[in-house]
């Protein structure tokens, strides 16, 4: 039973929503793994596929093709600025400079690939550049916020989670925004945007049951937090395996409803 709980934000209330984590740590078994990677061989499509928990969310089979703009890139730069302001300990906007000029530099030295965050922000105006840096400064700032006022030891996730399912031609990527350490304890921290609609609660399970089955140890964290600052709301998904059930279910289904789609144009044409 998947267990979902809200919760206003109010000074105090998201170091006590992690503190109250579960204490059992659960782990995902190799008869698990294959399990999952069978299920998803039995729905393979012929060309690779990207499956993450914004579809989970839509539960749609339609993949609108990925296109930087400036809320695309903010979560991308504003993490890597706050990670480099921990370590290096300067202002946000020298972080985030940093960062910026790393991916300008990559693309003048012919290091960016076609496509990738670094190329697309060395085609920029001035002016779109200024609004790129603004969103993410904002986006880091918020997420700043939200580490300070943890109680425990937080740090930037180093990259979200991926996990390539054998022989299925898919991978999973799972968001993961912070980290939280409590004694053997972790809880992974997501920053939305907006507020939480009926579907939120899917898409933190699906996180959560990606960034398990990326694990080498299948150490499922103890618990998932979605923050929105927006809406001045958390919600929580305990990391128990009946959720990592669930949202490998979730995930199975929007493979699914992809095999489905594609045999049915298949068939049209």
């Amino acid at each position: 039973m998947t267990t979902l709980s809200t919760t206003f934000v109010s000074p105090g209330a998201l170091s006590e929503l992690i503190a109250s984590a579960p204490e059992v740590t659960t782990e995902i078994t190799s008869e698990q793994r294959n399990s999952l990677a069978e299920r998803f061989r039995a729905v393979s499509l012929p060309n690779h596929r990207r499956l993450d928990a914004w579809m989970v969310e839509r539960a749609t089979a339609q993949v609108t093709p990925f296109r930087w703009s400036p809320s695309t890139a903010r979560r991308v730069l504003g993490n890597a600025a706050l990670r480099y302001r921990m370590a290096k300990q300067v202002s946000p906007m020298a972080a985030l400079d940093e960062v910026i000029v790393d991916h300008l530099s990559r693309a003048a030295t012919g290091y960016a690939r076609r496509g990738s965050l670094s190329s697309w922000l060395s085609q920029l105006s001035t002016a779109q550049l200024a609004l790129v840096t603004s969103d993410a400064l904002n986006w880091s700032h918020t997420l700043e916020e939200i580490a300070r006022s943890v109680d425990d030891t937080v740090e930037v996730a180093d990259s979200d989670a991926y996990y390539d399912v054998a022989t299925a031609r898919t991978t999973l990527r799972g968001r993961r925004d912070l980290i939280v350490a409590r004694g053997d304890q972790r809880t992974i921290l997501r920053l939305r945007s907006g507020a939480p609609g009926r579907t939120a609660g899917a898409g933190l399970r699906a996180d959560l049951t990606i960034d398990a089955f990326s694990r080498p140890d299948g150490r499922i964290a103890n618990q998932i937090i979605g923050v929105w600052p927006d809406a001045g709301l958390l919600l929580r998904v305990e990391g128990s395996i009946d959720d990592v059930r669930t949202g490998a279910k979730d995930l199975l289904r929007v493979a699914n409803l992809q095999h489905s789609a594609f045999h049915q144009r298949a068939l049209a044409s």
